[in-house]
């Protein structure tokens, strides 16, 4: 399905009809304080409008720092956070997004998300996000790290279907069936780690399909991502990296080499697996 790609500041349309920005800046291990404030500068600064944090990261408040010192009204950021493993449940997710708005120096999110599938706790986590996306403190609500049967298993008592699943992707993780249900279910598929936590840079794979574009190893991987439908996130806290990974929209990969990237899936993680980890 291939997606419209225009520019850094295009978007997807969530079932909501809320337009997020397919394009954005994640802060994970970003520390808080300067590196932060500087990375969200920089990304804002070089035409980014979509910034992905997260309760766990402990950097909320040097993102809103961040977009408060870019000079860019709050309503032109598309701003992302996600409910801690410790916080889930009903009532003490009403408070970690309370928190969480109090250190961003925010009164609403563009989404918010449910970061891990937490066994036993996830549906009364969901429970309170229909609440604040009721209450409209959000404008989006989504899930991250849901395979397919916690889908199934959130939809059969969800009043909302998520909006976002935001899932590790890229060429070794494709996880193409689990893709196909969300499109099915219009839930809005996203990337954490398109670059594999900096592994595509040791393959040659990747070294030849750069060459044949003119492009670095990341710009041809994130255009992959972004043909796929699949909106995303590089991280980084370099000036010339966060400019270089937006480069990405003068150029298409053609089918037979969207198809070439495809064919690399080895269902390989390098995160943790959401039908077991222990945090």
């Amino acid at each position: 399905m291939q997606q419209h790609i225009t520019d850094l500041q295009g978007t997807f349309k969530l079932h909501n009809g809320v337009a997020m920005p397919y394009f954005g800046l994640g802060v994970y291990l970003a520390e808080d304080g300067q590196e932060v404030v500087n990375a969200v500068k920089w990304a804002l600064d070089a035409g980014y409008r979509h910034i992905d944090t997260a309760a766990v990261y402990n950097n909320e408040e040097g993102v809103g720092r961040g977009i408060a010192e870019s000079g860019l009204k709050r309503e032109e950021v598309f701003l992302v956070s996600k409910v801690w493993n410790s916080d889930q449940g009903y009532e003490s997710t009403l408070k970690a997004f309370e928190a969480s708005l109090q250190r961003l120096g925010t009164d609403y999110l563009d989404l918010y998300l449910v970061h891990w599938p937490v066994d036993g706790k996830y549906k009364d986590t969901w429970r309170a996000l229909e609440k604040l996306y009721a209450e409209k403190k959000v404008r989006a609500i989504g899930v991250s790290n849901f395979l397919q049967h916690h889908l199934e298993d959130l939809m059969e008592t969800a009043e909302t279907v998520p909006m976002v699943n935001q899932m590790e992707f890229h060429p070794y993780l494709v996880q193409p069936e689990l893709i196909d249900f969300c499109r099915k279910h219009k839930i809005q598929y996203e990337a954490w780690s398109p670059m594999m936590q900096g592994n595509i840079f040791k393959q040659k794979e990747f070294e030849a399909l750069a060459d044949k574009y003119g492009r670095s190893i990341a710009q041809v991987v994130l255009r992959w991502d972004l043909q796929k439908g699949v909106v995303t996130i590089p991280k980084s806290t370099k000036k010339e990296r966060i400019i270089a990974n937006s480069q990405v929209f003068d150029f298409e990969l053609s089918q037979e080499d969207m198809d070439r990237l495809d064919a690399m899936d080895k269902g390989k993680r390098f995160g943790p697996d959401p039908d077991n980890f222990d945090f």
